[in-house]
């Protein structure tokens, strides 16, 4: 994969030195804002250097594929920290990046191109900005922190993801999901603003602050930071939320409320004890449930559940639900569902003692168990075998499905998580909830495209030897060509598949080796919201300073 330095439009690639740790000064012309008016560059910013100690640790993130050989790593804590450190680096033609939670699944963060990484994770501060009144999380915060500081300070959350330790910055600008996305929405459903330092045409670093409101000028830049993807306008500061229709100035009337208590139970089926029969019923009948329940407004918009899918080495197959508590009748809900998933399956279920993919065991959720929210949410995403897992390395893939998965989809679903030539229990496709209330919103309201979707698709696998790599790869590659063969080995946009999730980003659809169809990535991605990403592309970073292999490109001409 090829990449070039970025050098700014017409600076000199010897121009002044990057900065150091020493107080930053701010560009004379930087833009002022209510919201940034009591940040100051006159601390100085953390840097460290390769002969620092914490080097090895700090050009790298969640997957050890990737790891950079930058000239510096920085630290900011303030908004004017960061315009300084772009300014810095533009005038010099260092080549930058953002790290917020260090997940990206490939590696534009961590790269030998890259010359400057901003680390984000200083920047975590979760409060009630009363000027904006919303709640304001900046960007390096990690989710679980995110939920513990709203939920116990005013008693509301935001419907974000499951992994603890994932940052708000690409999370959210990618459309983030979680449990309570049926029951929520996605978390850009209540996105207010976003604060983002972007470059001018002239090479200046500007700060800009853009919100849901229809007469706010930079509306098309909060919309497109609802789900565009990150890295590819300016560095994300800060968001605002506040859920659309929320009145008065209580922050704790400002966003939802999770239910109080939710239900959880994790069940699994012996893959001994599997014919293909009973892995197809099990398998359709999970896709047809969710696109029978895609609208909103019925009772099942309060259940989320996770049918994973693993390769036979793990010994089993598994589901975990989570459903509101605190509606009429859960456990009549929880239980139709389930006689409608298991009809036709011949396989008694067990309880699930094997971790999932991302899941833990959870042995003791074979009936289910009622739980306040919240530590419900913390057990989820802690408790966590493999992401807790600082040496892995993986890859992975996605797809967005608004029908049930069809016949020759689950042939090679049990093909290929039934070949003998794989021994990792960490090789799955998981299959998740998305419809209710994510279905709500119109597919053009944010930039996430893909409200029409029924569930999602997600395939996995982890592994910490190098010498592994080849066929990891190798069979998640074949597994996803194989399911999609039909359409040029990814999953187009049609009445059966609905594209691809941007935060899972997948180098294989930009290469014609792998994706043989006549959709490009960025229609796999955006659908036909990838235009006017290109607008706001154009209007906030025309020098294309924020660029990665698949990052949104300026429109030509």
């Amino acid at each position: 994969m090829h990449r070039r330095k970025f050098l700014t439009g017409g600076a000199a690639a010897g121009g002044a030195a990057l900065l150091t740790g020493a107080g930053l000064a701010l560009p004379a012309t930087a833009a002022a804002d209510s919201a940034t008016a009591t940040d100051t560059a006159a601390e100085p910013v953390t840097v460290v250097t390769p002969n620092d100690k914490r080097y090895p640790d700090l050009v790298r993130g969640y997957n050890q594929r990737w790891v950079g050989t930058p000239e510096k790593v920085c630290l900011p804590e303030t908004t004017a920290q960061v315009q300084a450190l772009v300014q810095s680096a533009v005038k010099a033609g260092k080549r930058l990046t953002v790290r917020s939670g260090g997940h990206c699944h490939e590696d534009w963060v961590y790269n030998s191109d890259v010359d400057v990484i901003l680390d984000m994770s200083k920047m975590n501060r979760v409060y009630y900005d009363a000027a904006r009144n919303a709640i304001c999380v900046e960007v390096g915060s990690q989710l679980l922190n995110v939920y513990e500081r709203m939920y116990r300070s005013w008693g509301v959350t935001i419907p974000a993801g499951i992994c603890f330790q994932v940052g708000a910055g690409g999370h959210v600008s990618g459309g983030g999901w979680g449990l309570l996305c049926r029951q929520l929405g996605l978390v850009i459903d209540h996105l207010y603003g976003v604060e983002m330092v972007g470059v001018t045409a002239a090479g200046q670093a500007t700060v800009h602050v853009a919100t849901r409101e229809a007469n706010d000028p930079t509306r098309d830049l909060w919309w497109a930071h609802a789900g565009g993807g990150g890295g590819n306008f300016g560095v994300i500061t800060r968001f605002w939320f506040r859920a659309p229709g929320a009145t008065g100035t209580d922050p704790a009337r400002l966003l939802p409320q999770p239910p109080a208590e939710v239900l959880l139970q994790a069940i699994s089926w012996p893959w001994a004890e599997l014919t293909k029969e009973s892995f197809a019923a099990l398998v359709r009948n999970w896709g047809d449930w969710h696109a029978k329940y895609l609208k909103p407004g019925s009772i099942n918009d309060h259940l989320f559940s996770a049918l994973w899918l693993n390769h036979k080495s793990s010994g089993y197959v598994g589901l975990v639900v989570q459903l509101d508590a605190t509606i009429p009748d859960p456990q009549k809900v929880l239980d139709d569902f389930l006689t409608f998933v298991t009809d036709g399956v011949d396989v008694a279920h067990v309880p699930m003692t094997a971790h999932m993919g991302e899941m833990a065991a959870l042995p003791d959720f074979a009936e289910p168990r009622r739980l306040p929210w919240f530590q419900a949410a913390r057990y989820a995403s802690t408790t966590n075998p493999t992401l807790n897992d600082p040496s892995n390395r993986s890859d992975n893939k996605s797809a967005y499905y608004r029908t049930a998965l069809p016949d020759a989809h689950i042939d090679a679903f049990y093909e290929q998580l039934t070949r003998d030539d794989l021994n990792n229990t960490t090789a799955n496709v998981q299959l998740s909830s998305l419809g209710g209330m994510v279905n709500a919103v119109a597919s053009d309201a944010t930039a996430f495209p893909h409200r029409e979707a029924a569930y999602k698709a997600a395939w996995s696998i982890w592994w910490t030897d190098p010498a592994d790599e080849d066929a990891s790869l190798g069979w998640i590659r074949e597994f996803y060509q194989s399911v999609y063969a039909a359409t040029g080995g990814v999953p187009v946009i049609n009445d059966v598949t609905d594209g691809c999730y941007v935060n899972y980003c997948d180098i294989d659809l930009s290469d014609p080796v792998y994706n043989t169809s006549d959709v490009p990535w960025h229609e796999l991605y955006y659908k036909g919201n990838y235009t006017k990403l290109q607008q706001v592309k154009k209007a906030y970073d025309p020098r294309n300073v924020f660029h990665h292999p698949q990052g949104v490109e300026l429109p030509a001409g």
